[in-house]
């Protein structure tokens, strides 16, 4: 009997409870993001091939969501592998997984931890089993690594706190709750009424059509802004605190989150706002010394080029918004010095941003 992980979720849409992705026998289901939010459908991934490229092709997007679609897909790998050569194929499955996504720290920890599960094994009958559970695994921490920084982040936020994030790092980013949404959820479970501004994050728009659809459906007061806003909210003094996410901390704390983050924390620093990265344990890297050494994904010129959005008459349409032929430059992350972040928000508690500190959580096995 296979357990529908969907129901354990916390994020209620149409009356059901999901969570972002989960897996029923071997096939992967999870919440298309692209579609949102404009249609909420679920896709079906019934190979690790067709899991990997709904990461690659950002169906699913989020540190810890990928993470577990990744976890995940190992899992379809080893159900797939023939008895003869197993070990050659996982190892296939497990490369063809890595460079789906290169900055992500979750998603390679999830292919690690899967990985070791399966060796660790007795051979391919038992290491299928295993490889299931061990997936299993890592997305149940994750799902509860973000209700843990919720309840450590809860008493940063004020009553009518009003918070300011970059792209979308709630549930959607998380097999469930989130990293730097989970303490504004915590915050309007206690009574706090916080409110979120909420950036576009040009250019795939995920705080637009991700982060505003999902406080929506939660009922948490927001407001959707152009990227360019956030300074002049700050000077004004209308932003008690900025709470964001991240897809890899190094060992000194420097950390990799969406593009646009570094230039928030600059600009909060300058007007004295405290700046918190909110991420669980599987996020911080002890193999990365400094931000230095973070691959940055560089993605595709038609994201920048191109946009596409619903139509007065319902339709989706995609139009070019620069001339043809312009060249585009589309980092997908950029990395913010620990000098400018006050705190990390994490599933341990708050840590200070600190090189010893952060080391020795990023040294620590990941629960």
């Amino acid at each position: 009997m296979h357990v529908l992980y969907r129901y354990n979720g916390r994020m209620r849409v149409k009356g059901v409870l999901y969570r972002t992705v989960w897996m029923e026998g071997g096939v992967v289901r999870l919440i298309d993001q692209r579609r949102l939010p404009h249609a909420f459908t679920i896709l079906d991934c019934p190979s690790c091939a067709s899991t990997a490229e709904a990461i690659s092709h950002m169906t699913v997007r989020g540190a810890g969501a990928i993470g577990a679609a990744a976890g995940f897909a190992m899992a379809q790998g080893a159900l797939e592998a023939p008895e003869i050569g197993f070990m050659d194929a996982i190892a296939r499955a497990a490369v063809r997984i890595r460079a789906t996504r290169p900055t992500a720290r979750d998603l390679f920890h999830a292919v690690e931890q899967v990985e070791a599960a399966i060796r660790a094994a007795g051979g391919p009958a038992t290491a299928r089993i295993a490889a299931r559970a061990a997936a299993q695994r890592w997305a149940d921490e994750n799902a509860a690594a973000g209700h843990r920084i919720g309840d450590a982040g809860e008493p940063l936020i004020p009553p009518q706190g009003r918070i300011l994030t970059q792209c979308n790092a709630g549930w959607l980013a998380f097999v469930d709750w989130g990293s730097a949404l989970a303490p504004v959820y915590a915050a309007q479970r206690a009574g706090k009424q916080p409110f979120v501004y909420v950036p576009e994050t040009r250019p795939r728009g995920q705080g637009s059509k991700l982060t505003a659809w999902e406080l929506g459906q939660d009922g948490i007061a927001h407001a959707l802004i152009a990227d360019t806003v956030p300074g002049s909210l700050l000077a004004r003094r209308e932003i008690d605190l900025v709470i964001v996410g991240a897809d890899r901390i190094a060992a000194n704390g420097d950390t990799a989150n969406k593009i646009g983050t570094y230039q928030l924390a600059v600009l909060a620093q300058h007007h004295g706002v405290a700046f918190y990265v909110a991420a669980p344990r599987s996020t911080f890297d002890a193999a990365t010394s400094t931000g230095a050494g973070i691959v940055i994904e560089e993605r595709s010129e038609d994201e920048v080029a191109w946009v596409e959005g619903r139509s007065a008459d319902g339709s989706s349409q995609r139009v070019r918004i620069c001339p043809d032929g312009t060249p585009v430059r589309n980092p997908a992350f950029d990395v913010t010095p620990a000098a400018l972040i006050t705190g990390f928000i994490t599933d341990a508690g708050l840590i200070p941003a600190q090189p010893d500190a952060v080391g020795r959580l990023a040294a620590a096995p990941a629960a």
